[in-house]
């Protein structure tokens, strides 16, 4: 045999080396770590596939297993919490993936994101076109952006970065990435709120009143991130949302209109994946704003839509200005792409009703649809406000006549049967829970009620138990102008245990003016 044939060939080599390296795989274990929506991958930092593949702390990488893939943020574990041939994901990969324990997973490098390099560019003061909004939207749709890429994206667009041919391009691209609802109506009502400003629950008041005058009004709403409680929080305390998109087709043509959690329904998902980095960041983005609100209108099927902004010092919205500059663009772009907005601004300088959290808001909401003595004026005014406003721009009333229509409709009792009839479409109506918990915080001397922060009495409610703990909140005993003695209660903590009752009265003590008295 010459000395050729005794070398190995190429193909042995290469084949014998394979079955050498180590795999990178890794054994599944659950570890039950919630990182909300965020895609994270843990192993140890001496397990095989790190040292293999060089992977360090934060790597963006691939896992896959069963013919499913995502991308997700390498954490690194320094412990025996896993054994060395162990992996673990966040709660948000693990549901997404359908995997369970035991099962493997392969963990590879990243493929580069090139969408980024847009993202670069915009930072760097470079106009955004249509191809490139839809290449970046797309590629959050998918997942395959970290959190730290979303915030660069968020930033290089705050303030003002965004022109109006940028705004509508991305409320294109936001819409095309998501499903789009088709409705069988010429008019198709809707109705949002830009937040910050506690207890606003007015949707739930608006719905069943311009459902009963027969105005379609399917709302999908959100949950709460770092408010005490979103409209799908509160209206959850009364009735299930969680539905999909073929329960609630049927709730509106039954009754005409529903509140739900949009979650269910895959509308501009490139959104809801922004907001999670935008809120916490809380950048006055008003191009993504815009954005944002409308792209979740038209996927939804809206026609005709309202939208209150509340403008106040402590409130989203913080001048009249800003509100005109941001109702402007609001309408341009609705007007382009086949919306119908009236903007309407309201008072936002002080909370809504009395209750901040989501059983006490369901309270006040309760208690206006049924026209009851304690029923909070500011919140049925201002929602009886809002839904005439609606059942003109759809042509149910002449010009100056909504309110006096939406008012017949609570006081005669149809908005209040058109809300069982929606709860009990949706899957039955409940009574709110109550807490066991509860503390006054009261005025330390006599005056007159000058100020509320209502960012600073969100966060007690939050700090409270809210919206985790559903009964968990602040009730209001007092509104601007009020006159008050030393000693008089101010608002009372609802909390469900007494941890979180001491953590909310902790910051409480910390703070001054969150309600100022002046004599």
């Amino acid at each position: 045999m010459s000395s050729v044939d005794n070398q190995p060939q190429a193909s042995d080599a290469i084949d014998h080396k394979a079955e050498q390296s180590p795999p990178s795989r890794l054994v599944l274990r659950r570890l039950g770590i919630d990182t909300y929506q965020e895609h994270i991958v843990f192993m140890r930092a001496d397990c095989h596939v790190c040292r293999s593949e060089g992977f360090e702390a934060r790597s963006r990488v691939r896992v896959a297993t069963g013919g499913k893939s995502l991308l997700a943020t390498l954490n690194v574990i320094k412990s025996e919490l896993l054994s060395l041939d162990e992996g673990s994901l966040s709660e948000a990969a693990w549901t997404l993936l359908g995997v369970q324990d035991g099962d493997v997973i392969e963990v590879t490098h990243a493929e580069p994101v090139e969408s980024e390099r847009f993202v670069r560019a915009k930072a760097y003061g470079e106009r955004l076109p249509d191809p490139a909004l839809n290449a970046i939207v797309g590629d959050i749709a998918e997942g395959l952006y970290s959190d730290l890429h979303l915030a660069a994206f968020v930033t290089a667009c705050a303030g003002n970065r965004l022109d109006l041919d940028e705004t509508i391009g991305l409320t294109r691209a936001m819409i095309a990435v998501g499903d789009r609802i088709s409705w069988p109506y010429p008019i198709v009502a809707d109705k949002h709120c830009v937040g910050g400003l506690p207890g606003n629950r007015t949707t739930m008041l608006v719905v069943p009143i311009v459902a009963a005058l027969g105005l379609p009004i399917p709302k999908t709403s959100s949950r709460s991130i770092t408010s005490p409680a979103g409209t799908a929080d509160t209206m959850e305390i009364l009735a299930p949302v969680n539905l999909d998109l073929a329960t609630m087709r049927r709730v509106v043509e039954r009754e005409g209109g529903c509140i739900v959690w949009g979650g269910n329904a895959r509308l501009s998902p490139a959104d809801d994946i922004l907001i999670r980095v935008e809120r916490p960041l809380d950048f006055d983005s008003e191009g993504q704003l815009v954005a944002s609100v409308l792209s979740k209108k038209l996927a939804a099927g809206a026609t005709h839509a309202v939208f209150d902004l509340p403008v106040g010092p402590t409130a989203k919205v913080r001048s009249r200005e800003a509100a005109k500059r941001l109702g402007e663009r609001l309408s341009a772009v609705g007007a382009i792409l086949g919306l119908n907005a009236r903007i309407v601004e309201t008072d936002g300088t002080q909370p809504v009703g009395r209750g901040i959290g989501p059983a006490l808001e369901a309270r006040d909401v309760l208690a206006v649809i049924q026209q009851g003595a304690s029923a909070p004026t500011d919140l049925r005014d201002r929602a009886l406000h809002l839904a005439g406003h609606l059942l003109e721009l759809g042509g149910r009333a002449r010009p100056g006549e909504g309110v006096r229509l939406a008012a017949e409709a609570l006081e005669t009792g149809i908005a209040w049967q058109k809300f069982q009839a929606i709860c009990e479409a949706q899957g039955g109506m409940r009574a709110p829970p109550l807490a066991p918990q509860l503390h006054p915080v009261v005025a330390s001397s006599g005056g007159r009620v000058a100020t509320m922060d209502n960012r600073r009495l969100a966060k007690v409610a939050k700090l409270a138990g809210a919206p985790k703990s559903p009964a968990a909140g602040i009730d209001l005993h007092v509104r601007l102008e009020d006159r008050v003695e030393a000693g008089q209660p101010l608002f009372t903590v609802h909390a469900q245990s007494r941890g979180e009752l001491a953590y909310a009265l902790n910051y409480v003590a910390a703070q001054r003016m969150i309600i100022g008295v002046v004599g």
